[in-house]
């Protein structure tokens, strides 16, 4: 039996697969879900580890494609556009690459397919606080959250991940041990022996370092007809900092006709 991969589908048209960032779940994209569902059927995924999927014994961005092509298999989705946002578009990005039939266009939101340092130090250590504490209330959770995270977006963010137990107590949906365990296997750079050369959008938000200028051999090595899109006033979160500009150039991407 594989992997149980939770996810929600709206509109009618060929197959969006959103995927979502570290920490997070599907209905974080549901704004773009939502832009998109009147030429597509998208389907807002929670990522093994995460959300309301099931849990992994090792994590890798081999695993969790592994994941996402078991629940494409049970639907009997043989070929999508996908679109992933952070570690998210990672996945996609693995996926394109080992299976490129199964892949018509591709959007990475926000990353690139290099080795990334550490940089989620205060995000593990409010979150095992959390664990800990076993708050009663979210309005608790964010209090213990205060002492390690200073950005309130960040806060509010992480809150959408916490749930209440049957005891009353809340607990994080994701496999926090897991993805603590796991997390350098998830920033990890992406090889190949060939390259996925079907069509590639990169968004960056103007004021992200995900993408750099040195990231740009990685990219065209591996993804050929690569373009990038720069929006404005934004960073690593784009899809909510400018959402209506982020859902815009995603829709336009994928209704784009061939090789246009």
């Amino acid at each position: 039996m594989s992997l149980h991969i939770q996810s929600s589908t709206q509109g009618e048209g060929p197959d969006v697969i959103l995927l979502h960032g570290l920490f997070g779940m599907g209905n974080n994209l549901g704004a773009l879900a939502r832009a998109l569902q009147d030429d597509f059927r998208v389907h807002c995924l929670d990522l093994p580890n995460h959300g309301r999927s099931g849990w992994l014994e090792t994590m890798t961005l081999e695993s969790l494609a592994d994941g996402i092509r078991g629940w494409l298999r049970e639907r009997g989705i043989a070929r999508a556009h996908l679109c992933g946002h952070s570690l998210g578009g990672k996945v996609a990005m693995r996926i394109a690459l080992d299976d490129p039939g199964q892949v018509d266009r591709l959007v990475v939101a926000d990353i690139a397919p290099v080795d990334y340092p550490a940089h989620h130090d205060a995000i593990f250590a409010a979150l095992q606080a959390v664990r800990d504490r076993a708050p009663r209330s979210r309005s608790e959770a964010e209090t213990v959250m205060r002492d390690f995270i200073v950005e309130e977006g960040v806060r509010q963010f992480l809150l959408l991940s916490l749930a209440r137990g049957e005891d009353g107590r809340y607990q994080w949906r994701f496999n926090l041990d897991g993805l603590l365990r796991d997390y350098g296997a998830a920033r990890g750079r992406l090889e190949a022996s060939a390259p996925f050369t079907g069509p590639v959008l990169f968004i960056k938000g103007e004021n992200s370092d995900y993408i750099l200028p040195q990231h740009r051999e990685a990219i065209e090595s591996l993804f050929p007809a690569a373009r990038l899109r720069v929006l404005q006033g934004c960073g690593h979160w784009l899809h909510a900092e400018q959402p209506r500009l982020f859902n815009a150039t995603v829709r336009r991407f994928l209704l784009a006709p061939q090789g246009g």
